[in-house]
């Protein structure tokens, strides 16, 4: 089902921006199925901690949410008779910060995603269940309805859409990373890019969107030098010593990166972002559940609540994500085409 781009842009992009950080030990804690490391602590009735355990990747946040009554009556009646919202994680075996991985606790899964899953399961009135587990067998739970819904970067793909229904929820964005006293931005226009230095993981959508570039560059008479290193480390250190302008990868696994080395003597910032599905379609990451659910509407609704209540906003920016936010959830919006997805 997956393709190798869609597959590539999860791990070699978002998970490969654990190795930036001192995780190691707490990501190697979660094994198996991950359901038994995935509980958390209860919170007072009516809020949602999000944030937590988060190793310095997140400022931890306290927010009400109450159920909204209309919203949860539109469950499908399994579901809300069971009153527990079973939400999948494909985050085995390294984790992904700072979408999803096992906090410094070594024990508890946190990020920005399961931290959403709460909050939906919330507004919904149902416990959040956590099934933390490989890629593909997230898909299986779904397909055997052992998982409700997945929330763990899934895009939105026409593909997709033959066997699962969505709910929107960010922005699938690229962007890259250059040194804060670097003050280049791209602006929306790869022309910028012209006599620059980029890093690129290779086999990944960004590099195949940052080889067109270089081509149509080419064309112009003007260059652009891409650069490969063996893994995320060697590219931060390829980054602060300036032997390159910027790295070029997933939105969320920079914003990670930039909140580890806030306190270096080399601090980075985002230097701009681009659509994961190109020019012409903004992507979109999306809650999937198995098609004719009768779960995505549901699901849209309650993220929008936490939309128009603020407590969408204060989610993304306590992951230092909010420039992936989305005015409100759609269900089944456009997605990339069979084309390119």
């Amino acid at each position: 089902m997956r393709t190798p781009i869609l597959r590539s842009r999860l791990r070699r992009g978002v998970a490969a921006s654990a190795a930036f950080a001192s995780l190691a030990a707490g990501l190697a804690a979660c094994g198996g199925d991950g359901d038994a490391a995935t509980r958390t602590g209860s919170a007072p009735a009516g809020t949602v901690t999000v944030g937590a355990l988060s190793n310095g990747a997140a400022e931890e946040t306290r927010l009400k949410v109450p159920e909204v009554k209309s919203i949860s009556a539109e469950l499908p009646k399994s579901v809300a008779d069971r009153g527990k919202l079973v939400i999948g994680v494909g985050a085995l075996p390294a984790g992904f910060p700072p979408l999803a991985y096992v906090g410094e606790d070594q024990k508890t899964l946190t990020g920005a995603e399961p931290d959403l899953g709460r909050l939906v399961a919330a507004v919904l009135g149902l416990e959040p269940e956590l099934k933390n587990s490989t890629w593909e067998n997230m898909f299986v739970g779904i397909d055997s309805g052992k998982v409700d819904v997945a929330l763990s970067n899934v895009t939105d793909t026409e593909e997709r859409k033959k066997k699962y229904e969505f709910a929107s929820y960010r922005q699938d964005n690229l962007a890259f990373e250059a040194l804060k006293k670097n003050n280049w931005n791209f602006d929306g226009d790869y022309r910028n890019l012209a006599g620059r230095t980029v890093a690129v993981s290779a086999g990944t959508n960004q590099e195949r969107i940052l080889l067109e570039w270089k081509a149509k560059l080419a064309k112009q008479g003007r260059k652009l030098d891409v650069k490969y290193y063996q893994d995320n480390n060697a590219t931060a250190l390829a980054l602060a010593s300036g032997k390159i302008d910027l790295s070029f990868g997933p939105n969320p696994g920079i914003a990670y990166h930039i909140t580890q080395t806030a306190k270096t003597p080399n601090p980075t910032r985002n230097a701009g972002k681009f659509s994961g599905a190109g020019a012409t379609l903004q992507g979109l990451i999306a809650a999937t559940a198995k098609k004719d659910s009768g779960l995505a509407k549901p699901l849209a609704d309650a993220i929008n609540h936490l939309i128009k209540n603020g407590q969408y906003a204060k989610w993304l920016a306590a992951w230092n994500l909010s420039n992936e936010a989305v005015p409100s959830s759609l269900v089944d919006p456009p997605g990339l085409p069979l084309d390119n997805s």
